[in-house]
């Protein structure tokens, strides 16, 4: 399947010519091995990719053996793999480089070398555990170093674009950003199409694997069997990988739908133990967003420039990493979504938690897109004017004046009021650009707001 970073790979390519190595780092199962592999079948005349999940210590001892007799290495991996190493024409892919971390500091070596392209793909979950783990006494103890010849890129399950690409409709995203553009409603046949899109993805996910299920069966209950496949293997990960902080982890992991059925989608640590402090928690939060699971939105003291530096860590929301994934998280009927269930969500009839969904998905798109997420609330009771609950905030690529921030309401419902946006422009008109609602419904403009659907929000 088309995936947007494959255009990213070929730019390092071409910008780098070798002069660095590429990182790609992801949650399990967003589709890093199968991409690395297409870009080095596709744009090199020949390439060796070692598994080192899947290979043996005979390998990976080659990069601690080795790494000043880089000539014997070349050797013994062309020997090893049968295949001929061309200089400037190869690539040498270490997937799941997590589990030899010899081989990451190698990097330093081989790219100063400068024969072949050096691409990686790994998960900070196992690059934790290979700096912790236990070691037999007779063994020497080596600190490896993230080599400064390393970029890295983060990728994301398939944003809504690449699961259009999938669906076979190559140009729909391009019609959306010129109406986004021109701020335009696309009409009632072609929102009611492109909504049906979208509710077909938020129920499906980005996950590839499920959406590939999709295709092939058209089967609402297998694509669940496989994303279900996909939470056992991360709750295995917190199992595996999480150490001291497992049981907190899984608890947060085990909470997030019911926390975002709160009325601000705030977390509330006191649901999780009446005597729990952020101070407790932070680091359990932090390893679950490293890992790339979730995604956290820190609340900000004053929606203006710098939304960073007014960030309150111990107010947060925390959302998962593909709403498809959550969907089968949060309806769990005897570890199974029925298809009934998914039909509601299909044709927008269901009766509860649309909220709870549509904030994730956006919180995700978002993310997708380069957003760092904040939100803004301020419960004060001194000044009800103050008082207000913005979902998101998002900074502007482009600054005009102070005017960069830009408010997002996200509605899932046809009755709802804008007060805390009508307090929030009122108060804070100097820093804020554009303000949004996101609804199901089509484009329009309402004096200060503009109305998009959820499927333009890639477009902010």
């Amino acid at each position: 399947m088309k995936r947007k970073i494959y255009d990213q790979l070929v730019l390092w390519k071409e910008k780098r010519k070798g002069k660095s190595a590429m990182m790609i780092e992801g949650a399990r199962r967003v589709g890093k091995s199968y991409i690395v592999k297409e870009f080095a079948q596709k744009e090199y005349k020949s390439y060796i990719l070692i598994d080192f999940f899947k290979v043996g210590d005979d390998i990976k001892d080659l990069f601690k053996n080795y790494k000043d007799n880089l000539d014997m290495l070349f050797t013994y991996l062309s020997t090893y793999f049968s295949t001929k190493l061309y200089p400037r024409e190869s690539i040498i892919v270490f997937d799941e480089i997590e589990f030899c971390p010899a081989a990451r500091a190698a990097i330093k070596y081989l790219i100063e070398d400068g024969r072949y392209d050096y691409l990686e793909t790994g998960s900070l979950l196992g690059m934790k555990m290979s700096t912790k783990k236990k070691r037999k006494k007779d063994e020497k103890k080596e600190d490896y170093l993230v080599p400064s010849e390393e970029e890295s890129i983060v990728m994301h399950p398939m944003d809504f674009e690449e699961f259009l690409w999938a669906m076979g409709e190559e140009s729909l995203m391009d019609f959306i950003r010129m109406k986004f553009a021109a701020k335009e409603p696309v009409g009632q046949s072609m929102h009611r199409k492109i909504m049906d899109y979208f509710r077909l993805y938020m129920i499906i996910g980005g996950m590839p694997q499920a959406i590939l299920e999709y295709l092939d069966s058209k089967s609402f209950g297998d694509v669940d069997r496989v994303k279900r496949q996909i939470l056992n293997l991360y709750n295995n990960c917190i199992d595996q990988y999480a150490g001291v902080h497992t049981p907190k982890v899984r608890a947060i992991y085990e909470a997030i739908p019911g926390q975002l059925q709160l009325h601000e989608h705030k977390f509330h640590l006191a649901d999780l133990n009446k005597d729990a402090r952020f101070r407790d928690y932070d680091s359990s939060f932090y390893w679950l967003r490293d890992a790339k699971m979730v995604n956290l939105a820190f609340n900000t003291t004053e929606p203006s420039i710098g939304l960073g530096l007014k960030q309150k860590d111990n107010a947060l929301k925390c959302y998962m990493n593909d709403t498809g994934l959550m969907i089968s998280h949060a309806f769990d009927e005897r570890g199974i979504v029925s298809e009934q269930l998914y039909q509601k969500i299909l044709k927008d009839k269901l009766e509860v938690n649309a909220g709870m969904l549509m904030e994730n998905i956006v919180a995700q798109m978002l993310v997708a897109n380069g957003c760092k997420l904040f939100f803004y609330s301020n419960p004060s009771r001194e000044n009800k004017e103050d008082r207000m609950e913005i979902d998101f905030l998002i900074a502007k690529s482009k600054i005009t004046s102070r005017h960069n921030i830009s408010p997002i309401e996200v509605k899932s419902s046809t009755g709802f009021t804008t007060v805390s946006l009508e307090k929030c422009i009122k108060k804070y008109a100097t820093h804020l650009a554009q303000s949004y609602i996101v609804h199901t419904g089509d484009v329009e403009q309402d004096g200060a707001y503009l109305y998009i659907p959820l499927y333009m929000v890639p477009c902010l």
